[in-house]
């Protein structure tokens, strides 16, 4: 992605493309998969972990992206594909690899609908399934 069309898709979820929300996105954008605070940091050298952070703040309080837990207790993010309000369709699992630590997005497998209790209102969902991503099952096993 390209910096005009990054700053265009910030503002059009009313934030202001600073240099490091442009960075920031254009990494989650280009990695393809959800990633940690700690992986960003990793990926982004020249910048440090707080503005990093700031960042995800910000893309959280204006939907930008989602952040779901690993299962490790780290949170991870990715993009959230609505244009606009976030309508939460995009709800998906994400797989959680024990052995190179990585999470994935099932996207091709949603979360399924449910009826709560008279009473509960839910803010979000996140199913996180723990295994062995292809790679490390073909590495450790041989298949």
């Amino acid at each position: 992605m390209d910096f005009e069309t990054v700053a265009a898709r910030l503002q059009q979820k009313g934030v202001k493309p600073t240099t490091n929300r442009i960075l920031v996105f254009k990494e989650l954008a280009a990695n393809h998969q959800p990633m940690s605070l700690s992986a960003l940091e990793a990926r982004m050298p020249n910048m440090d972990k707080s503005s990093i952070f700031r960042v995800l703040t910000v893309f959280l309080e204006n939907e930008i992206v989602h952040a779901f837990e690993d299962g490790r207790g780290l949170l991870n993010y990715e993009l959230c594909l609505s244009h606009g309000a976030c309508s939460h369709n995009d709800s998906h699992i994400h797989f959680y690899c024990e052995s190179c630590q990585k999470s994935f997005c099932l996207e091709d497998i949603h979360i399924p609908h449910f009826t709560l209790p008279e009473g509960f209102c839910t803010h979000s969902m996140s199913f996180v399934i723990k295994g062995e991503c292809p790679d490390c099952r073909r590495k450790n096993h041989h298949i």
